[in-house]
């Protein structure tokens, strides 16, 4: 058709069109998104007047009301309709089986129903009848709901149907052929909760239980390919004429060709259809220079494990998804899809077998492409380094069985930063490269590079690539390959660069249209080269290109979502304990089997223990960002964990010390106690006394063995408690010496050596403060820098300072404190025997509302940086604001111990379950609660239990053993009764030097006859130490963290035991070889 002239009349029907337009965009559902966009063009270039014909705006004008034309009159993008033969459905509270569902009650169901509550399933039967004369035609099965479905057919899944992830049919067949049933039963599971669960009132709020989905359509169609390829084509030209720029001849091009499609194409001629592509045609086919940046595309779907729905619905999000995934494959060949997180491979092995098996033919033929390498996406913060070493054992060894190889690739794009350990794990792990785009979520610093090698702390370099387009969903439109290639930072340096589209988060994954979209920008002038790729290709070219590239050194802080340190505090209670169950029963089991040969090491209760627990640390359930039924299930899996580790740790110490423990209970006269750590240590314990009461004990044990105890130690000073005529107390116990005041403040805190005192004149330390905590929006997730403005000391004392403990082995003091509105705080305040740091015994009572707990320590001591524990070692942070840089990291993580030093003297905090921390000057402090209310309205409100410590110390944390005594708080002695019987001491392993930390002992994986050990220089120091043990060794090698021997590995086995050396924060692994 002409364009019409620039006259007031032509004008005035283009107005009215345009108003049409507006009406019946709601009724054309499958192409909306598009016109969408096509009518914000419209709208923006309407009414340039005075121009010749044709002008972009009249064109653009022409264009849109001829797609909708297209669309919605004679030639609807769906033809003729046909309802179900039959609709039927059972509901049931249960994710229950096909099998199970099908022999269930069904009852007659109509379009419109609607199901619910919220986390139901209702199971449809659906009889279908299609229609003779629709003989040659495309016939689609229609569903639309607010629910996520999935479609049965002949007992197997076929397709994931979500109206969110713009999935609505499920194609019946391309041509309907007379030998093709025409009558056939589908069977449709719908989830009565939408692709991100079922938020009230906004998407991460509490979920509604009352909501219900309504089913809008159940029906067959007939879908005209050839009118969605026409709007396809059409959209494309839009957006490049759109986009690219007036100044961009290749913007009007676009223009001007879809004008031509206007002018040659009749809507209610389907012959003209062809003419109007082969106009498209030639534009799409007009290629790209050779100095045109490459965009590797690469389907994707990103699934919570846990987030806004529960673990079980996770299972059913990933068969969705990927059966959705291999439907495209079967109809795309050329498709790629990268996918991580063992843990969804093997639930969809065990749920869905039939599907499992299609997913390893796509993976065999290198479409379907596991990536990662972990068990699931975890935290990159929390997790210890043992738990982060066995999240990639767990996943490669489970890519090695089921798939034939280990991954490449680290694949975490969504997690709340990144520990500056994981550069050396991933290369133990066999991987050498790495991709996220989370940092693209700074809050106030951009981070400079897309793609960079990034350095850990002891120097092992990866490749790392964030994809430029700061996203792990992409759609395939012409927009975001646009600023995929303008916002990418390296240019110059690599010319190569990824895109991953597919819906995510709730899963959902590629559609067609997306790959359609792409298809015509695969080499199109004026647009990148877009090219279906894999991950190894991408990297295997940015290696080419990377000599120019940049060096990033140190953690990947993420400027936001540090709140998530803090939140569901039970939850990093549970992870932190179930680190040190799993591993004391791990160095006790391997132990026992060296000294009893009929015990059998527990591999696969282990396995699945160390699983549940990797599961949890999810990035979405560690950090606490999950709604309230993932913190039951979560809880839940830690209770197992506690309880079967306990059982598995006293079968090992039966087995490992059976001739010297105390056959029935009753009196004794001795206690064993065992001691899992690589150093020697002399504490004060708790043991049974005669008459069943506890009893205090001052006891050396061994390092990693066990000493039997008849007479304890007594202590060089014992404890001295004093009460002052002001109602402070004092305490002492020859390393130390504290005040406390009334309030449970420490108002002294010296080392008696050298008279240092700790808290400066003034101050308090052990200050409860609490903080107004209302982030702008992520309200589980953020604790945002203007907290900080709200601060209120905790002031109202409900008991004052009392003494519990007269002194001898141990002195002790409580009090209790209001804090807030409705919360209390008891606190008892130990001090040990010998012990050089003071432990705060905390529990609270908490019933707070977006609120934020912290503990201070101000302390006597100036230094420009602070010092954190992480995973294998620990980083220093600055303590001043002087860039944005700096006032970034206001709140940050820390594991077990933080310090702060000048040359000689420094204070540590040592705590047995928390991550949030900040020094700022000369004040330390330790995040103790939050009260978030989305997504769990519940968050923290409750009874919680934990305890910190504060040691001063002379010269450096490292000299001082700040390290060594923040691993005693938290794997305690054990002590057990034991028979009269006389027992030498006994350690099964030692290390000369105290920078070398012996982390793990365990069994090799899949070799009953070896054991593996894992150390770490701790201090920051090059090392030469010797490794001795009691146990038979007859051959030593060291391995790689996936336990595979190094070549020219071999350890000589000496009298002093293995010779090993150590850079700073390196990570060993050694592979002993027992005798028989």
């Amino acid at each position: 058709m002409a364009a019409p002239p620039p006259q007031a009349h032509d004008y005035a029907l283009e107005r009215v069109e345009k108003v049409r337009l507006r009406h019946l965009l709601h009724r054309l559902q499958p192409a909306g998104a598009s016109l969408l966009i096509l009518l914000g063009v419209l709208s923006s270039s309407w009414g340039e007047q005075g121009a010749p014909c044709p002008t972009p705006g009249l064109a653009l004008a022409g264009l849109t009301i001829l797609i909708c034309r297209v669309a919605i009159f004679d030639l609807r993008l769906f033809g003729d309709r046909c309802p179900p033969a039959s609709l039927s459905c059972f509901q049931t509270p249960r994710r229950i089986s096909y099998d199970e569902a099908v022999v269930g009650e069904f009852r007659p169901a109509e379009v419109g129903e609607s199901f619910g509550p919220t986390w139901e399933t209702c199971w449809f039967k659906v009889e279908l009848s299609i229609p003779l004369a629709w003989a040659g035609r495309e016939v689609h099965f229609v569903w639309e709901s607010d629910g996520e479905a999935m479609v049965w057919r002949d007992a197997q899944p076929v397709q994931g149907l979500t109206k969110e992830g713009e999935k609505t049919s499920y194609i019946l067949t391309s041509s309907l052929k007379e030998s093709e049933p025409h009558s056939l039963t589908l069977y449709v599971e719908l989830a009565c909760n939408g692709l991100f669960g079922a938020g009230k009132g906004s998407m991460i709020a509490p979920p509604d239980p009352d909501r219900r989905v309504t089913l809008n359509k159940a029906e067959l169609v007939i879908f005209n390919r050839d009118v969605y390829e026409l709007l396809v084509d059409l959209e494309i030209l839009l957006d490049m004429a759109r986009l690219l720029g007036e100044e961009n001849q290749r913007s009007f091009q676009a223009l001007y060709t879809a004008n031509q499609m206007v002018n040659v194409c009749d809507v209610t001629d389907p012959s003209t259809f062809p003419a109007a592509r082969d106009l498209a045609a030639a534009i799409f086919s007009q290629r790209n220079g050779e100095s045109q940046h490459t965009i590797h595309a690469m389907g994707h779907c990103h699934i919570d494990s846990a987030w806004l729905w529960p673990y079980e619905e996770t299972i059913r999000k990933c068969a969705r998804s990927w059966v959705t995934v291999v439907r495209l494959m079967e109809r795309n060949p050329e498709l790629t899809f990268a996918c991580s997180q063992a843990q969804q491979f093997e639930w969809v092995r065990s749920w869905y077998p039939g599907l499992y098996a299609q997913i390893l033919d796509f993976v065999a033929k290198g479409q379907f492409i596991p990536v990662g390498g972990t068990w699931v996406e975890m935290d990159g913060n929390l997790p210890s380094g043992e738990s982060m070493v066995r999240q990639f054992l767990q996943g490669q060894q489970f890519f090695q069985e089921q798939f034939g190889r280990i991954c490449t690739e680290f694949w975490l794009p969504d997690t709340f930063g990144y520990s500056a350990q994981l550069p050396q794990l991933m290369r133990g792990c066999g991987i050498q490269r790495f991709l996220t785009q989370k940092l693209s979520w700074n809050l106030v610093n951009t981070f400079p590079y897309h793609t960079f090698f990034w350095e850990g702390i002891d120097g092992s370099r990866v490749l790392t690539h964030f994809p430029p387009g700061d996203s792990y969903g992409m759609h395939g439109l012409v927009e975001e390959v646009l600023k995929t290639v303008k916002n990418n930072k390296d240019k110059g340096c690599v010319n190569h660069s990824a895109f991953l589209f597919g819906f995510g988060d709730g899963g959902g994954g590629p559609t067609q249209k997306m790959l359609d979209r792409m298809k015509r920008m695969s080499d199109t002038d004026g647009l990148p080269r877009v090219q279906i790729s894999t991950p190894d290709q991408l990297f295997s070219v940015l290696e080419k290109e990377s000599s120019q590239l940049c060096t990033w050194v140190g953690e990947l802080f993420l400027e936001l979502h540090n709140g998530t340190y803090t939140t569901q505090a039970q939850i990093k209670k549970g992870n932190r304990e179930c680190e040190r169950i799993l591993h004391d029963v791990e160095v006790l089991s391997t132990l026992a089997v060296a000294q009893d040969s009929v015990f059998q090491y527990p591999a696969s209760q282990l396995q699945r223990l160390w699983r549940l627990l990797l599961l949890n640390q999810f990035h979405d359930v560690l950090p606490g960002s999950c709604i309230q039924l993932v913190v039951e299930d979560a809880l839940q899996y830690y209770t197992e964990i506690r309880r079967i580790g306990a059982e598995l740790q006293e079968e090992a110490v039966q087995s490992l010390c059976r001739d010297l423990l105390q056959p029935k209970a009753g009196s004794t006269e001795s206690t064993l106690v065992l001691n899992t750590l690589p150093w020697e240590r002399t504490e004060v314990i708790s043991r049974p006394g005669p008459d069943g009461t506890e009893t205090l004990a001052l006891v050396t044990v061994p390092s990693m063995g066990y000493a039997l105890v008849r007479e304890p130690l007594l202590p060089s000073q014992p404890v001295s408690v004093r009460k002052q005529v002001d109602g402070s107390i004092t305490m002492e116990n020859g390393v130390i010496a504290v005040c406390l005041d009334m309030m449970g403040h420490l108002t002294s805190l010296r080392l008696l050596d050298s008279e240092r005192e700790s808290v400066p004149e003034g101050c308090y330390a052990n200050q409860f403060a609490l903080f107004d905590d209302v982030p702008l929006y992520w309200d589980a997730w953020d604790v945002m820098d203007y907290h900080l403005e709200t601060r209120k000391p905790v002031t109202t004392l409900l008991k004052p300072l009392e003494i519990t403990l007269a002194g001898g082995l141990r002195g002790s003091v409580r009090f209790s404190l209001q804090v807030g509105k409705s919360s209390t705080l008891t606190q008892e305040i130990i001090l040990d025997a010998t012990c050089p740091y003071l432990r705060f015994l905390t529990q609270v009572e908490w019933k707070e509302a977006h609120k934020f707990l912290k503990v201070e320590f101000p302390v006597q001591v100036r230094s420009t940086d602070a010092t954190y524990e992480i995973q294998f070692g620990h980083v220093q942070r600055p303590t001043h604001w002087n860039t944005s840089w700096d006032w970034a990291r206001f709140e940050v993580w820390a594991h077990k111990w933080m310090d702060l030093s000048e040359h000689g003297f420094g204070v540590a905090l040592l705590n047995d379950c928390k991550y949030g921390a900040s020094a700022h000057r000369n004040v330390l402090s330790l995040s103790l609660l939050r009260a978030p209310k989305s997504p769990d309205s519940t968050a923290d409100i409750g009874h919680h239990q934990f305890t910190y410590a504060v040691m001063p110390h002379r010269g450096s944390f490292q000299e001082a053993g700040v390290i060594q005594r923040a691993y005693n708080l938290n794997f305690p002695l054990y002590a057990v009764p034991a028979s009269s019987a006389q027992c030498p001491a006994w350690s099964a392993f030692s290390v000369s030097s105290p920078a070398i930390v012996l982390e793990t002992v365990k069994q090799a994986e899949g070799r009953p006859e070896a054991v593996v050990v894992r150390l770490y220089e701790a201090y920051g120091s090059t090392v030469t130490a010797w490794l001795q043990t009691s146990l038979p060794v007859k051959e030593a090698m060291l391995c790689d963290l996936l336990e595979r021997p190094a070549a020219q590995g071999t350890l000589p086995l000496g009298q002093q035991g293995l010779r090993l050396s150590f850079t700073p924060f390196c990570v060993l692994s050694v592979l002993l070889v027992l005798s028989q």
